[in-house]
């Protein structure tokens, strides 16, 4: 019994300096000392599921492909020129502390002449999605977090074998957890008929710990590298038919044509080379030359627990910081943590129009009660908060002084920030701006605001499940 104390003590202080060297947050360092010291074995174990800093520990380093070399020297010249290009549109120009930000943090340039269209819903995603899906001639991509069995999976399926019968090449990527009651049967379906089927970080034995709590939580549909589609719907009915619990399920996602769907298949391409442990899909047949006559300027935003920087929570940081109107966010999962809820707040004081639309349900019980501890806070600093009553609104949606629109897979919470690999997509857009502003407002009037001195009365147990809720805040 000493012997196995002075173990765990020693495995506990070698832990301790692992958090003193690589901690990223000193709230967060200060809860998992407080967790290894106080709760035997169990605080280990969580640290060793939930704590470890893949930013400073890269998790998996991609291979140097000649395909990568180049796109990278790419973006460092157009980092070069984007001051003085004379053929710069004025939407980067006039934002060009936030391109530069995303291109150095993400390494993805701006791109023009892209059409790109806001499906609100599951049923207008999906009839985009198969119908681009009939067009493919010859690839098909496509990534999900969640990839669930049902009616909607079994349309994927037979429009996916059609198609690899037709000689198009498939590819389904999905995530290990996310998609974990995906079945052999049906997967093994795919496989039969020539579809290249990965699941990304699977749950082995050698390596569970090490991987459960990072996860893909990308969607994305590549289509000839002429449709690209992604935003937050997953590949499960109850974006169709609702949720017993939640009731319906709204959420946002984008169809995109031009040259960002090349950025869109990088991203899938890195994946995949991760996943599937081959570099074959980076390569430029790939990548197509785009000559759409579409009209919207954007930039992909991709991160993950193994890039440089935390590109999305700077380009939500950047996105506030600099905004002189307004800006409206909707998103299930606000737990920003200290730097954005400040960002928002001064804002807020500052005279800017801060809303947040959230839903008054919510699918996990911890995630609503600390969502629900910053609300005092906000309401105080003039933060505008509106309950959505009906269903469950899963939309990652940030739109700012009618000029820019960010819709992606990326919440707004630390596990989104530093666990999770995302994807958003930033357009420089007033008419699609203008548009999400018009539909934010009236989702608005549909749902509560809250008021500050009311909220104030709101009763002890629910301050306390916050409290109790805001305690885990640092390790969710």
């Amino acid at each position: 019994m000493t012997i196995a104390l002075v173990l765990y003590f020693i495995l506990a202080l070698a832990l301790m300096g692992r958090l003193l060297l690589y901690g990223i947050r000193p709230t967060k360092t200060l809860a998992w000392l407080l967790a290894i010291f106080t709760i035997p074995v169990g605080g280990m174990l969580l640290y060793f599921i939930l704590g470890r800093n893949r930013r400073k520990n890269k998790f998996y380093t991609l291979k140097k492909t000649k395909s990568i070399s180049k796109y990278l020297n790419k973006v460092h010249e157009y980092y070069k020129t984007i001051d003085s290009d004379s053929d710069i549109p004025a939407s980067i120009k006039k934002h060009i502390k936030l391109v530069k930000l995303i291109i150095k943090g993400a390494n993805f340039v701006p791109t023009v002449g892209n059409e790109i269209i806001p499906l609100k819903n599951g049923a207008a995603t999906f009839e985009a999605i198969f119908k681009a899906l009939e067009t493919a001639k010859k690839f098909v991509h496509i990534q999900y977090y969640i990839f669930e069995e049902g009616d909607l999976a079994e349309k994927f399926k037979t429009i996916l074998i059609k198609k690899a019968k037709e000689g198009v090449e498939v590819r389904l990527l999905y995530d290990a957890l996310g998609s974990r009651t995906l079945s052999h049967t049906y997967i093994n379906s795919l496989k039969a008929e020539g579809i290249e089927v990965f699941g990304f970080l699977p749950m082995k034995l050698g390596r569970f710990l090490s991987s459960i709590n990072y996860r893909n939580h990308r969607k994305i549909v590549v289509v000839d590298s002429v449709y690209g589609f992604t935003g937050g719907i997953n590949v499960a009915d109850k974006y169709i038919s609702g949720d017993p619990d939640l009731g319906n399920w709204y959420d946002m996602h984008l169809q995109l044509k031009g040259t960002i769907v090349n950025s869109l298949q990088s991203v899938f391409a890195m994946d995949w080379s991760f996943a599937s442990n081959s570099d074959n899909l980076l390569n430029t047949q790939y990548f197509l030359k785009h000559s759409t006559s579409g009209k919207t300027v954007a930039q992909v935003v991709a991160g993950g627990p193994d890039s440089e920087f935390s590109a999305i929570q700077q380009l939500y940081f950047s996105i506030i910081n600099s905004a002189k109107k307004y800006v409206y966010i909707t998103n299930p999962y606000i737990i920003p943590g200290e730097a954005l809820k400040e960002a928002m707040q001064v804002a807020a004081l500052s005279g800017i129009d801060i809303r947040l639309l959230l839903s008054t349900k919510s699918d996990s019980f911890l995630v609503k009660w600390t969502v629900r501890s910053i609300f005092e806070d906000l309401l105080e600093s003039g933060v505008k908060i509106f309950l959505f009553p009906d269903g469950f609104l899963h939309s990652k949606v940030i739109i700012s002084d009618d000029e820019l629109t960010t819709i992606g897979t990326a919440n707004l919470d630390i596990r989104s920030f530093e666990q999770n690999y995302e994807v958003n997509v930033l357009m420089y857009d007033k008419e699609i701006t203008t548009k999400l502003k018009l539909d934010f407002i009236i989702d608005c009037k549909k749902s509560n605001q809250l008021n500050y001195n009311q909220f104030l009365k709101r009763p002890k147990i629910e301050r306390l499940k916050e409290g109790l809720a805001k305690v885990f805040s640092p390790v969710l």
